[in-house]
């Protein structure tokens, strides 16, 4: 694993080591350059040691240094292709190295390399011979890759706070990224949070032409829903377990020690069976608890021990106050790159396991292959739905019927049997095109567009920006006709990478710890995608195929468990220990000097809520990490971890 980093064209001395010295957290073990004057390139790494320690070096060239390439990840399955490779006659300098095993497959495919991949990876080759960029992300979104191209240059790297250390690049924020971010509590998509720097979106590869300064990027991968298979429950269980274990035996490839994120619930609990049914030795197992108001709850502990003495694993446990949570909070706000409202408590996990282990790994994904938490229920349970073969079929002829309709209700008396009758006609002819919004947005996210352009953004600039459209568009793109596979994709091409992969992936790099998560194996997603949406999950029982593929290596207790998980209580959180740090950053003053949210922010939402009269958490919440970020990145134009904390920002 490493943070890797690289300037194409105009540039001065010391900038791409700037770039990767900002990325060391991501690479403590090692670090290189490589430059190459006439096409005024500089590649440069910061490397955490994992696989093949003393021959893994970075920047790496083949033999005749016609290529040379900067590799962040993993591929599992480089033994296999380094075969495959030495029996065609290419000849290695290292033992076993998956970053020289990328070489010559490029050498070998050209961008064909890619289909043949099974890891986590975002990587840039040097061809000399073409005087090109040859980079690409894997299928899933699990590495990032920022780039930012310029008339006089091409920038790259794996955080965006390595860019940013530039002189050359302008801290302007994205207005509709920044937008978005209000709606989902995360920065969705190809645009960063910052304008004209992009990432890579995963599945995608690119190519720069480094004498013609031009940039080229294409999909190589994406879910497919087209191949189902019938099979009987009893046979997708098989499977699912067969590929699964393989997922698993691949990521304990390791030339460090190795450990798992286990927090009693089915996935990360079937992980460590799995583990442990084909190790040569103990797993280490790593839980984090809580103490405090409704502990018996949240707190995950009992059931990851009964898991941990199952298996007989080398478990250890840490346990947090509520105090110590926030501790650490403006640390987090920098690693994580961009603004973000989520989940923190894997900060801690994360940091507690990077003790020990190099490599941990994360139940990540199983939640979006079996079941998305269930949001398809409400489309399922919609009146309308069994009258449409596709949640898209007939919009045009309901869009077309809703005037005359509506017009024709409102002829009648104006009484509540008219109310109730108009609203039951607008949901059935708002279906199509409105469905989204009604049984996804709305219900599972945090401010309507009716709000932001009302009372949270000032009017200029974000007329023409929609959070609903953007994921209309995303959610279309997808032909299937099921609610739960269009979901799913929905999902993978958004909260999945965006949030949940870039946070996985920003909290364990802080601590040098590589994440790796099984469950996103390419081969084991596209096995669960092939099941019939109806097999796969059942509505009132989203895991119970994943739940009969490990019975034999899950407690009945763990089976039986409703879904835990620790939620910070933000809402109250902000009427005491957070206030004064919310009525700072959200002072009318502030807001108004930031020229980009209405002043009256604090007077329509941080008062009421305050003051006990309403709840606006998230809409507080998002804001005041907003502000967190902005005090980091733009007005301190940080270039390293802050120095100030919550509590002193508190006063």
């Amino acid at each position: 694993m490493c943070g890797i980093a690289g300037i194409a064209g105009r540039q001065k001395e010391g900038w791409v080591a700037r770039m990767y010295e900002s990325m060391r957290h991501r690479g403590p073990d090692d670090t290189g350059e490589f430059h190459h004057p006439s096409s005024q390139l500089a590649l440069g790494m910061s490397r955490l040691s994992v696989i093949d320690v003393k021959g893994g070096h970075q920047p790496m060239g083949n033999l005749d240094e016609t290529l040379w390439i900067v590799f962040n990840g993993e591929i599992y399955n480089a033994g296999e292709i380094r075969k495959r490779l030495m029996s065609k006659g290419f000849e290695f300098r290292t033992s076993h190295s998956d970053t020289e095993v990328l070489l010559h497959a490029y050498a070998d495919q050209g961008p064909q390399m890619l289909k043949e991949l099974n890891g986590m990876f975002a990587f840039v080759i040097f061809d000399k011979r073409k005087n090109a960029l040859f980079g690409a992300r894997d299928r899933i979104g699990i590495k990032p890759f920022y780039y930012l191209e310029q008339p006089e240059r091409f920038i790259f790297a794996s955080e965006l706070k390595a860019i940013l250390t530039l002189p050359c690049v302008e801290r302007e924020i994205d207005t509709e990224s920044l937008y978005h971010y209000f709606t989902l509590l995360y920065v969705p998509g190809e645009s960063s949070i910052i304008q004209k720097v992009k990432r890579l979106l995963p599945g995608h590869f690119f190519t720069y032409d480094l004498e013609e300064k031009q940039f080229q990027t294409q999909s190589y991968w994406s879910l497919d829903f087209k191949n189902q298979t019938q099979w009987t429950a009893e046979e997708w269980s098989g499977r699912i377990r067969d590929k699964l274990t393989q997922a698993v035996k691949r990521r304990l490839i390791s030339d460090v020690p190795v450990g798992f994120s286990l927090s009693g619930g089915i996935d990360s609990s079937g992980l460590v069976g799995l583990a442990a049914e084909v190790s040569t030795g103990p797993v280490k197992t790593y839980s984090l608890g809580f103490k405090g108001e409704r502990e018996e709850v949240w707190n995950e502990l009992p059931l990851a021990k009964v898991v941990a003495e199952r298996w007989s694993t080398e478990h250890h446990e840490l346990t947090l106050s509520s105090d110590e949570l926030l501790e650490d909070l403006v640390q987090m706000v920098y690693a994580l790159d961009e603004p973000y409202g989520g989940g923190l408590p894997s900060w801690y996990v994360f940091r507690f396991m990077s003790k020990t282990v190099k490599v941990g790994i994360s139940g990540t994904g199983g939640d979006e292959l079996f079941g998305n938490y269930g949001k398809f229920r409400r489309f399922e349970q919609s009146c309308l739905a069994p009258f449409m073969k596709s949640p898209l079929q007939s919009v045009g002829l309901l869009s077309g019927l809703r005037a005359p309709v509506l017009s024709m209700l409102d002829l009648l008396r104006e009484n509540r049997f008219r109310q109730r009758l108009k609203k039951k006609a607008e949901e059935w002819l708002d279906f199509g095109y409105g469905a989204l919004s009604r049984y996804y947005v709305t219900p599972l996210y945090y401010a309507t567009e009716e709000m932001k352009q009302r009372s949270i953004f000032q009017d200029k600039g974000v007329a023409g920006f929609n959070t609903r459209q953007a994921l209309q568009t995303i959610f279309d793109q997808n032909d299937s006709p099921s609610f739960r596979n269009q979901i799913a994709a929905l999902d993978f091409k958004t909260q999945l990478a965006d949030e949940f992969l870039l946070m996985t992936d920003r909290l364990s790099m802080a601590h040098s710890l590589e994440a790796r998560v099984p469950y996103l194996d390419h081969e084991f997603v596209e096995l669960v995608m092939s099941i019939p949406p109806h097999q796969r999950t059942q509505s009132t029982n989203l895991k119970y195929l994943l739940k009969k593929s490990l019975a034999h290596v899950l407690p009945t207790e763990i089976c039986g468990a409703h879904k835990r998980g620790f939620v910070i209580p933000i809402g109250l959180w902000l009427r005491t220990r957070l206030k004064p740090l919310a009525e700072r950053l959200t002072n009318p003053e502030r807001l108004g000097r930031q020229n980009i949210f209405q002043p009256a922010f604090y007077q329509q939402f941080v008062k009421p809520h305050l003051e006990g009269k309403a709840d606006y958490t998230w809409q507080i919440w998002s804001m005041v990490m907003f502000q967190l970020w902005h005090m980091i990145y733009i007005e301190n134009q940080a270039v390293g971890y802050p120095t100030f904390s919550v509590k002193e920002l508190s006063g």
